[in-house]
C-alpha cells in the first residue's frame, strides 16, 4: 500500500526475475507494518504477559499480510488507472511489465494461503485451551484483514479510490494491530490502550498521506480521491502535521495516565525526527523530494514504537 522506492526507478527499463518480485513486495514498508506489532507486544510485556512463539507468528503473519497488500496494490493500480504513463511515483511491477497480471494474481493467491496458514496456527497457539469464541472472532478479523488488503485498490469498487484509505490504515495499523497483538498475549483488554493504538495508527496514516502527497497529480488523473486530492496539497501538508502531533499527544496522554517512572517518556527522543518530518514537506516540493520522507516516516514510526516499549519495560 505504501512505497518508499526512489522515483528515479520510474525511468528504468523493465527487468525480470527475483528483483522484480522484491520491488513489488516493497520491503521498505515492512518497518511500518511491524511498528504496531511491537507496540502491542511491549504493552503486553509491561504487564508480565509475553510469549515468544506468539510474537514470532504475529510478526510472520503481519509481514505476509503486508506483502499481500503490496502485491494487490500493484495489481489494482495497474487495473484501475493510477499506474499510467504520467505517474510520478516509483515503478510498479505489473504496469512496467516486469511481472504479468496473471503472475501477480497467482502470487496474491499464494500470499493469501500463506497468511491463512500462519494466522490460523497463531490463533491455535494463542487460544489453545481457551474459549473457542476468541479463536473464531480473530479468524473473522484475519479474513477481514485479507479482504481489506486486496480490495484497497483491486476490484471494481476499490475503497482506496473512494478516499477511505486513511480510515483503513488507522484501523488496521493502529487499533487492530496494537490491540489485537496485545489481546493475543494477554487475553484481555482495557480501554486506555486505545490511546497508544491510535498513536500508532496516526503515524501509519502519516506515511500513507506522504505517499498521497507525492502522487497527488497522478491520483487526480486516475480519479483516486485521496485527502490531498479532495482538499488540496496545502491542506494535505497541514493534515500531515496534525497526524504526527496527534500520535505524539496520545502517547504522552497514555503515559501520564499510567505513570510510574520518568523513563516512560524515553520515546520523546524521537520527537526531533518527527518534527523534521512534520515540517519538512512544503507546498512547492516536487514528488522526488516528497518521496524521500516516506522511508524517514516509516523508520521513525518503528523507532517511536521501540522507544515507547523500552520506556514501558524500564519504567
Amino acid at each position: 500500500m505504501i512505497s518508499t522506492e526512489n522515483i528515479s526507478t520510474q525511468k528504468q527499463l523493465p527487468h525480470r526475475g527475483l528483483g522484480g518480485w522484491i520491488e513489488a513486495a516493497r520491503p521498505r514498508t515492512l518497518p511500518l507494518a511491524l511498528a504496531s506489532i511491537l507496540m502491542g507486544s511491549f504493552l503486553a510485556a509491561s504487564f508480565g504477559q509475553f510469549d515468544w512463539s506468539i510474537f514470532g507468528l504475529t510478526v510472520l503473519t503481519t509481514i505476509l499480510l503486508q506483502i499481500l497488500s503490496n502485491f494487490a496494490n500493484d495489481y489494482g493500480d495497474s487495473e484501475n488507472g493510477a499506474d499510467h504513463a504520467g505517474r510520478q511515483g516509483p515503478t510498479r511491477a505489473v504496469a512496467s511489465g516486469q511481472i504479468s497480471k496473471n503472475q501477480m494474481r497467482n502470487a496474491i493467491i499464494i500470499m493469501v494461503v500463506l497468511a491463512l496458514i500462519s494466522g490460523i496456527y497463531l490463533l491455535y497457539l494463542a487460544f489453545k485451551g481457551a474459549d473457542s469464541s476468541s479463536f473464531y472472532a480473530f479468524l473473522g478479523l484475519g479474513l477481514l484483514s485479507i479482504f481489506a488488503a486486496i480490495t484497497y485498490t483491486a476490484g471494481k469498487n476499490p475503497y482506496g479510490y473512494a478516499g477511505f484509505g486513511d480510515v483503513s490504515v488507522l484501523i488496521f495499523f493502529g487499533i487492530v494491530g496494537v490491540l489485537g497483538t496485545y489481546f493475543l498475549q494477554v487475553k484481555t483488554i482495557s480501554l486506555d490502550l486505545i490511546l497508544p493504538a491510535l498513536s500508532s495508527g496516526f503515524f501509519a496514516t502519516a506515511v500513507l498521506n506522504i505517499n498521497n502527497l507525492r502522487d497527488i497529480d497522478s491520483d487526480k488523473a486516475a480519479s483516486k480521491k485521496t485527502i490531498p486530492v479532495r482538499f488540496g496539497k496545502v491542506f494535505g501538508i497541514k493534515y500531515h502535521r496534525y497526524l504526527i502531533f496527534g500520535g505524539l499527544f496520545l502517547a504522552i496522554l497514555y503515559t501520564i495516565f499510567n505513570y510510574n517512572s520518568i523513563y516512560q517518556f524515553v520515546f520523546l527522543l524521537a520527537v526531533p525526527f518527527l518534527y523534521l518530518i512534520g515540517n519538512g514537506i512544503k507546498p512547492t516540493d516536487e514528488p522526488q523530494k516528497i518521496d524521500t520522507f516516506l522511508k524517514k516516516m516509516a523508520l521513525s514510526s518503528l523507532l517511536f514504537s521501540l522507544l515507547f516499549g523500552v520506556g514501558l519495560l524500564v519504567g
